[in-house]
């Protein structure tokens, strides 16, 4: 009961853009929606995020496997001028569509074969979902949202992280983040006809992008995602608004035509690509990436720390959050999105860290719509919190510096330790300075935590290459290289018992596979004759070989020294023995 005297709590209530604006509908009275930026400091902002956002992508070397293996994929498409048939190593691989090799295989062209080229397609998906969720989050929302939820995607770990590794996820996260808020624009309240059909449009124009990205989840996990919000927010109008029958035509017109050429080039691949990739991957443990259930839990842990405090109240907000006048809840399509695709990758028999990442805009769009909420004084206790947890992240760092193994010495761990340390020491000073801006305002506070862990993440993730100078190989490339000048250009280079997945991208030569085809069993069963079976065939090859050179693990140069195989060492490391056959 409502006391005497006492002011009624604001109504629950939906404006609608008609009525206020574009970028100015409100769900909740109370809750700022007007930006308190000048258009200029936000396009300031962007070209300060833009720089540190690309700048590091030719830092690092290239690292085993994913990022080894996706650049020598795209660099072998550009070379060879075949851009159906998507080859690794030179042999057929068809584990996933070509939509990232085409695109690097284009940066190549247009400026060089290198690091930050072979990174540059996923760092700008990466960047251009930041500017998405802004722009979906004001057009939907409101401004104060949209500025919110681009922060929070911008500076949570998973996502910035995600976004300078040379891997097919983030760019699916975004085609599929394309996908879901072409269709939250579509179905704003008092949209023109036409401009909802061009927004579904676009929303089936992204599934098909998203399944030229990684296959089939592009589209089962959307349309799925479609079918659970309906049954929970009761919404059988939305099927009317999605334009269906010329969106599938919109579908077809992106995806159609690879899929169509490259089973009329290589009939093999139907089977493979659908039922061994597709089904199998996710139902049989084959792929041999355990993981149990929670397995997807700590990765969100960690990779929304810096707004992991307001998470579970921005739910709780979503949940109230209201419907639309046309009856459509976006704020329960963001919930059910997130959910159904983190139990979707949690029951499968393959895990990776980066899997579930396209549930990071929806969840940046629920935590930014709570954000501005916050009162000064409640956001205080936020930052001071995160202050604390730096300083005890800078004690734990310690236990960096006693980790080592044979393949990775400690040097590199204490080594990497200092970095880690100074990204801790940056990110400590930005949230403090944070603590300041946060008395003029709450956003203020929340960008300033958010360049600290951006910075932190950026410092450390650079700091990496420590170990990504060594697991790359870069240091034998010199002394190879060398040695291949020397030698005719049809000279035959084995891989024994070994698919490294960084050499073949550095030395821009492909190897053939002996003994052991790893990954690469599809292309090699496909095309027997560009493999080795066993190492005693390959020693019979060897020794009719005028020229050769061969990589291979350490442990196997010395069974094979130890039989008499005759070979000169190139160039060595922990990992790999490069070797050349003497002269006589």
């Amino acid at each position: 009961m409502q006391r005497r005297g006492a002011a009624a709590p604001p109504p629950i209530r939906f404006t609608s853009a008609a009525h206020r604006g574009i970028g100015q509908v409100d769900f909740m009275n109370d809750t700022p929606s007007r930006l308190p930026l000048t258009r200029l400091s936000l396009i300031l902002l962007v070209l300060a995020l833009a720089i540190i956002w690309f700048a590091p992508l030719g830092y690092r070397h290239l690292v085993p496997s994913d990022e080894g293996r996706y650049a020598e994929m795209a660099r072998e498409m550009f070379v060879t001028g075949d851009w159906i048939t998507p080859r690794y190593n030179g042999y057929k691989y068809f584990e996933k569509p070509p939509l990232q090799t085409w695109a690097n295989a284009l940066t190549f062209a247009w400026f060089g074969i290198g690091e930050w080229q072979a990174r540059l397609y996923t760092a700008l998906t990466g960047f251009m979902g930041v500017l998405l969720v802004g722009y979906t989050g004001t057009r939907v929302f409101n401004a104060m949202t949209g500025f919110a939820a681009a922060v929070i995607l911008a500076t949570c770990p998973y996502w910035n992280l995600m976004g300078h590794f040379n891997t097919l996820d983030m760019g699916l996260s975004f085609w599929m983040q394309l996908t879901l808020c072409a269709l939250l624009l579509a179905q704003r309240p008092g949209l023109p006809t036409r401009d909802v059909r061009l927004w579904m449009w676009l929303c089936w124009a992204g599934m098909g992008a998203a399944v030229l990205s990684k296959g089939l989840v592009g589209l089962i996990l959307p349309g799925a995602v479609l079918v659970l919000y309906s049954l929970v927010a009761r919404d059988w109008a939305l099927w009317k608004r999605l334009y269906i029958g010329s969106g599938l035509i919109v579908f077809l017109i992106v995806t159609a035509p690879w899929f169509v050429l490259v089973q009329m080039k290589n009939p093999e691949f139907f089977n493979f690509f659908f039922i061994v990739q597709q089904f199998k991957r996710y139902l049989t443990p084959e792929q041999n990436r355990p993981g149990a259930f929670y397995y997807f839990v700590p990765v969100l842990i960690v990779g929304f720390l810096p707004w992991l405090s307001v998470a579970a109240q921005s739910v709780w907000h979503g949940i109230k959050t209201p419907r639309q006048p046309n009856g459509f809840a976006p704020v329960t399509l963001l919930l059910v999105w997130s959910a159904f695709i983190f139990v979707f990758f949690s029951a499968s028999h393959s895990k990776l860290i980066s899997y579930v990442l396209p549930i990071a805009p929806a969840l940046a769009l629920v935590i930014g719509l709570y954000l501005p909420s916050l009162t000064k004084p409640q956001y205080r206790k936020h930052l001071i919190g995160y202050a604390v947890f730096l300083i005890a992240a800078a004690f734990g760092a310690i236990f960096i510096g006693r980790a080592g193994s044979a393949n990775t010495p400690n040097a590199l761990y204490r080594e990497f330790q200092i970095w880690v340390w100074a990204g801790i020491a940056v990110a400590f000073a930005v949230t403090v300075f944070g603590l300041w801006l946060n008395r003029r305002s709450v956003l203020a506070g929340a960008a300033a935590l958010g360049a600290a862990w951006l910075l932190l993440g950026t410092i450390a993730g650079s700091g990496h290459d420590v170990f990504g100078t060594e697991s790359s190989g870069v240091k034998l490339v010199p002394a190879v290289k060398a040695a291949m000048a020397k030698l005719p250009a049809d000279t035959p280079f084995y891989s024994i018992a070994k698919l490294d997945h960084t050499m073949p991208f550095y030395l821009d030569h492909t190897m053939i596979m002996v003994q052991e085809a790893d990954e690469l069993t599809f292309g090699v069963h496909t095309e027997p004759q560009k493999w080795v079976p066993s190492i005693d065939e390959w020693i019979k090859l060897w020794d009719s070989e005028r020229n050769a050179l061969a990589l291979m693990p350490p442990s196997r140069y010395d069974e094979l020294a130890a039989r008499h195989v005759p070979m000169q060492i190139i160039a060595r490391d922990e990992r790999r023995v490069i070797v050349e056959k003497p002269q006589p």
